[in-house]
Order: structure tokens, then C-alpha cells, then sequence
């Protein structure tokens, strides 16, 4: 998707923050809902449907479908997709990982947030992956403290990523969050420690690390919006909202309705 449509931060007033944290919770209940069907057999599609209807009776829109041409209310990425991969009418297989991103609008402010799954029997490396790339997620998170900089979340990413061997995504980033999907600042996934704008209470953001098995380098397909491991590796793709409140992060966002599903997969 086309990023950023504003040229500064937004810092969020407490009750913007508890009206986002309102609408990162429709996309959690979303990403339940299909844990409940992720399994061998279905089909992207399928889940697409589901999801669109869901956040219709939670009194919110879906907030990808339309928003830059977006034929979809999910983003469903199978093995080697990195991100931004439309839904078709391909089952999934045994095997398989699949992330999904998801947004919805509640009272006009966006969630967005993203979990991959695995299905049946996957393979120990892309399991551990999977894990690694959580663990980022989280790392990054643990930097968003009114004492440190931006590009210290991407450094925590950064470091966690490449010792374990795996590639970090530098075309695709995290981003600010709000009444636009997509506000300043960039969040990339990778970084200089102590860099960057100086974290500020009421800074909302979607943090995303996109980690791939093997190298960091990234292509388009011809449908001009699945992007792909260059070499046909597999990806994972994780993503949490965040306001700093007191100082301190503050998920707005949670996977509790997926592990209440499948259980923690730690």
C-alpha cells in the first residue's frame, strides 16, 4: 500500500487512544474469528468473507478494502509472501504459514494489526521463524519509552532478527496509526540505536517486523500488490498497535482471542 499522507506526527489525546484501542480490539476479535477457520482446506476468500462481515455487525468498516484500490477486506500472505497478498481461491494446505492483516475504522480511527498462522505440520525451521519474528515484534515494543528514540525499536528488531540468521525487510515499514491507516512517523523494522525523533506520550504507531528465512530483499508480483521473498523463501509477519501512555508502551491491540483459539504457539 502507498504510505504516509501526512508530513507530521499526530500525538493522540487520551480519549483518542481509548477509541483506537476500541477499534484494535474489532480487528483482535476479527483475527479469533479466523483462527476459529484457519485450517487445511479453506480458502483465503472464505476467510475475507467472514472477516468483512464480522467487523460490519461490530458497528465498524473494514479498513483496507477500497483504501488505495484494496479488493479486500484481509491480506493474506501464504509461505514466501511477505505482505499485501490478495485472497483467492487457493486452499491452504498442510504446511502452510499464513499471515493475515487486518484494519478496521471504529468511530472514525483506524486498528491494524496482523498475526501468522500456521497450519497443520510445519516445518521446524519456519516454525522458529515464526517465533523469532513474534519475539521482535515484542522487543520492538519493549523501546517505546519517552526515554529512548525511534530508531531504537527498529535497532531491537534489527539485532534479533539478523542473530538468528534471517533477513529484515528494508522496502516495507511500520507507520503511524489514527483517522489515516497510514501517519508519520515510519516505523522501519531495522535502525541505529539512539537515531530519530524523540518518542513523545500520545505517539501512536503500528510496529511490524517483517522477517524473512533467508535474504532481506523483496518484488512485487504482476498484481501490483503481493510482495514476495526475491528468493521464494518464507516469511513471517507480526503486528501490534502502540500509544505510549505514562511514558510507557501501551498495546492497544491483542492476540488473546487467537490463543484462546489455537493456544499460545510460543
Amino acid at each position: 500500500m502507498p504510505l504516509f499522507s501526512r508530513n507530521m506526527i499526530l500525538y493522540k489525546t487520551p480519549e483518542e487512544i481509548a477509541i483506537m484501542r476500541d477499534a484494535a480490539q474489532v480487528v483482535s476479535r476479527t483475527l479469533g474469528l479466523v483462527a476459529k477457520h484457519m485450517k487445511e482446506g479453506v480458502t483465503p476468500k472464505e476467510l475475507d468473507k467472514m472477516a468483512h462481515d464480522y467487523i460490519l455487525s461490530q458497528d465498524a468498516t473494514p479498513g483496507f478494502l477500497g483504501l488505495y484500490g484494496c479488493p479486500s477486506t484481509l491480506l493474506i500472505s501464504v509461505n514466501e509472501m511477505v505482505v499485501h497478498g490478495l485472497p483467492t481461491d487457493k486452499p491452504f494446505v498442510d504446511g502452510d504459514v499464513v499471515s493475515v492483516d487486518c484494519g478496521a475504522v471504529y468511530k472514525g480511527y483506524y486498528g491494524d494489526h496482523a498475526y501468522t498462522f500456521q497450519i497443520g505440520n510445519v516445518d521446524p525451521e519456519v516454525k522458529k521463524l515464526l517465533k523469532v519474528t513474534k519475539e521482535c515484534l515484542y522487543k520492538g515494543i519493549e523501546q517505546c519509552t519517552i526515554s529512548n528514540r525511534l530508531e531504537d525499536i527498529g535497532w531491537a528488531i534489527q539485532q534479533h532478527a539478523e542473530s538468528n540468521g534471517y533477513g529484515v525487510v528494508r522496502d516495507l515499514v511500520g507507520h503511524g496509526l489514527g483517522k489515516t491507516l497510514h501517519e508519520e512517523p515510519q516505523v522501519p523494522n531495522y535502525g541505529r540505536r539512539g537515531r530519530g525523533k524523540k518518542l513523545q506520550n500520545g505517539l501512536t504507531i503500528a510496529i511490524e517486523p517483517m522477517i524473512n528465512m533467508g535474504t532481506e530483499k523483496v518484488i512485487t508480483l504482476d498484481d501490483q500488490w503481493t510482495i514476495v521473498t526475491a528468493d521464494g523463501k518464507p516469511s513471517a509477519h507480526f503486528e501490534h498497535d502502540i500509544a505510549i501512555v505514562d511514558g510507557e508502551p501501551d498495546i492497544l491491540s491483542t492476540f488473546d482471542y487467537i490463543y484462546d483459539v489455537i493456544g499460545s504457539d510460543d
